[in-house]
């Protein structure tokens, strides 16, 4: 082989390496700091809606159990499985805060991770902005969702269900 074509390879040896480098970099940039696509969405969540959309909903109401509402909150997966909540007309926060009605010490979940709360007869799960979301069944929840009784809600390792 000539010195020229060694020399050649050399250089692009060298600019691959360069580039898994600045990759490396932007990776640990992005897991530090945010990326630029969550920067955007909170940027534009901050910023003011019009006023059909600024209306602040009613506090969330449980109505009274009747046939098929579901009653109670279990653990079903995860370090506190078997614990019950009761569900009452007060939101159930989930998340690894100290002030969560439902402590997780998941390293999976965020502080203040998911929401419960009764709205029109019905249970609905929100996530709060999770870095590892929120699951019910096997759907991502992005918006509020409605939560039938025994469907399974995954906060990270921990995994919950609405029981009668």
């Amino acid at each position: 082989m000539s010195e020229f074509t060694l020399t050649l390879i050399k250089l692009a040896f060298l600019a691959v390496l360069w580039l898994f480098v600045i990759a490396a970099v932007g990776v640990i940039r992005a897991d530090l700091f945010g990326s630029k696509a969550a920067t955007k969405a909170a940027t534009r969540a901050a910023q003011p809606r019009p006023a059909k959309a600024a209306r602040q909903p009613k506090p969330p109401r449980a109505q009274p159990a009747r046939g098929g509402a579901p009653t109670k909150l279990v653990v079903v997966q995860g370090e506190r499985t078997g614990m019950v909540i009761d569900l009452t007309d007060v939101p159930i926060t989930i998340g690894r805060a100290n002030d969560a009605t439902l402590v997780v010490t998941d390293d999976y979940a965020s502080s203040r991770h998911a929401r419960l709360y009764a709205q029109d007869g019905q249970w609905i799960v929100e996530d709060l902005g999770s870095t590892n979301g929120t699951y019910l069944g096997r759907t991502k929840v992005s918006r509020p969702m409605p939560v039938p009784p025994g469907v399974p809600v995954r906060i990270g390792k921990t995994v919950i269900e609405l029981r009668k």
